[in-house]
């Protein structure tokens, strides 16, 4: 199973965020940022699912606590959760943020799970923007016609 998979289908049946993360470890290689780089993308395409745009921006103000009330973020995690948050954002404008130089100062192997912090706020954030027509599973499945193209 993918990671991008793991994630979409556990956030379809509303699986507590700290699960989801549970069934993610074995997918991680120690020391690797993997899959925080598929939570950046899937972030950013949830940028694009709900239409966020210069022209109708997703404020980022309060993010964190609206669409993760659930997860504490203290002292440096503040500060990796906004670089994932801003990562994704700049994917989903077009350009390509450099995770190895980034993270390599992090002195934690913690990247990608503030990606995948940064991809559920996103994706929380998104349905919440289009609620009738964007949900986790529809956006699994849309995911997946899209990447069987």
């Amino acid at each position: 199973m993918t990671a991008r998979r793991v994630l979409l289908d556990g956030l379809a049946r509303d699986a507590d965020i700290f699960e989801l993360l549970s069934e993610l470890v074995p997918l991680h290689p120690r020391n690797d940022t993997f899959p925080g780089e598929v939570f950046l993308h899937l972030a950013a395409d949830a940028l694009e699912w709900c239409g966020a745009s210069r022209a109708e921006p997703l404020p980022l103000e309060g993010l964190r606590e609206r669409f993760l009330p659930e997860a504490a973020f203290r002292g440096r995690q503040n500060a990796k959760l906004q670089y994932a948050v801003l990562a994704a954002a700049a994917i989903h404008g077009g350009t390509e943020p450099d995770l190895q130089d980034e993270v390599a100062f992090w002195q934690a192997d913690d990247f990608w799970q503030c990606a995948a912090y940064a991809a559920v706020a996103y994706i929380r954030a998104a349905a919440s923007r289009a609620p009738r027509q964007w949900t986790p599973r529809r956006c699994w499945s849309r995911c997946r016609r899209e990447r069987s193209r």
